[in-house]
């Protein structure tokens, strides 16, 4: 995840500022009896993991408007004072807070009833840069080059929560009841289908979590090495280590300290790929691999789906993760 724009840019407070004033006018309320003339919820998702959701969970009854298009890197988003305003207008908004500060700060202000925070509907826990465990002259690895990278970016409700829920199905799978019980609520006239719909998704991500633990039982190594530390929950759920190489910024330059621990660690742990995603450079990975003699491969952490993405949605882009892992661990 880049979080090259935590500080919205002076044009994103200038349109936040501008949009405020369209908000107060138009007023903030909004309830199921406020559904656009088509009869559908219309519902605003800040970007693809609550958007797949929303989709998934509301079928026909809801329009999806997404704020963050196909190709944008979250933290880039800028909204603009038309998007800001128009906000107030929805029936439900669908976030995930501490992701996109820009999104977070236009939603405080909007005032719809329905407002679902996609990281209060699941437990949040703190990772840094490496998981699971430290190797000689390292103990304090996730000081430096971790806890640290989150200075000053407030991941989710916690400050230093990392967000990335949704690389974990079992944690995704929370995420989602807690949002087909808030379509339910704000339509309840659909209840029934969101409350079907939502067991559907839950058991697909159930299915899915079992490929995973089954795919990823019996391994040569148990270490990954990846540009961006988005993967603790999946590392956690499936008894993997993520290092990451410069923490939660994929483009950030790594310290020569932590290059010369990953060469040991990919040494010592018989690490044989490093990963980078599509939505941000491979200049990173790339060099580090050819430094260390490895091999790259992509491992995305699903904020965007794009024509370079393998897979049309969440569920096909996870099994493309999935056999990405299976073959740089060496899967048995």
């Amino acid at each position: 995840m880049n979080v090259r724009r935590l500080i919205p840019t002076t044009a994103v407070a200038g349109a936040v500022a501008l949009g405020l004033v369209t908000l107060t006018a138009c007023g903030g309320d909004s309830s199921a009896a406020d559904k656009g003339t088509d009869g559908k919820l219309d519902v605003v998702a800040s970007f693809y993991p609550v958007q797949y959701l929303a989709e998934q969970i509301g079928g026909g009854h809801v329009a999806v408007q997404a704020l963050t298009k196909p190709g944008v890197e979250p933290h880039d988003l800028e909204l603009k004072p038309r998007q800001i305003g128009e906000l107030s207008d929805a029936d439900v908004l669908l976030y995930l807070k501490g992701v996109q500060p820009a999104v977070d700060e236009a939603i405080a202000q909007a005032g719809v009833k329905h407002t679902v925070d996609a990281a209060t509907l699941t437990t949040l826990e703190a990772h840094g840069t490496g998981e699971g465990h430290a190797h000689e002259g390292e103990e304090h690895a996730g000081e430096e080059h971790g806890e640290a990278s989150h200075e000053g970016h407030d991941h989710g409700s916690e400050a230093g929560a990392d967000p990335h829920v949704w690389l974990d199905p079992v944690k995704y799978a929370e995420v989602a009841k807690g949002v087909g019980a808030a379509f339910a609520k704000a339509d309840p006239d659909h209840a029934a289908d969101y409350e079907k719909n939502t067991a559907a998704l839950v058991k697909k991500l159930g299915d899915l979590d079992t490929e995973f633990e089954t795919g990823l039982k019996n391994t040569a190594t148990r270490t990954f090495i990846t540009t961006h530390s988005a993967f603790g929950y999946l590392a956690e759920r499936y008894h993997l280590d993520q290092e990451g190489i410069s923490g939660v910024d994929p483009e950030s330059e790594p310290s020569p300290a932590r290059v010369k621990q990953l060469q040991d660690i990919a040494k010592e742990d018989k690490v044989t790929t490093v990963f980078f995603e599509t939505l941000a450079s491979d200049k990173t990975a790339k060099t580090l691999a050819r430094d260390t003699g490895l091999k790259t491969d992509v491992l995305d952490p699903l904020e965007g789906i794009t024509d370079r993405s393998e897979g049309d949605d969440y569920i096909e882009v996870m099994r493309a993760n999935l056999a990405a892992l299976k073959t740089a661990l060496g899967a048995k």
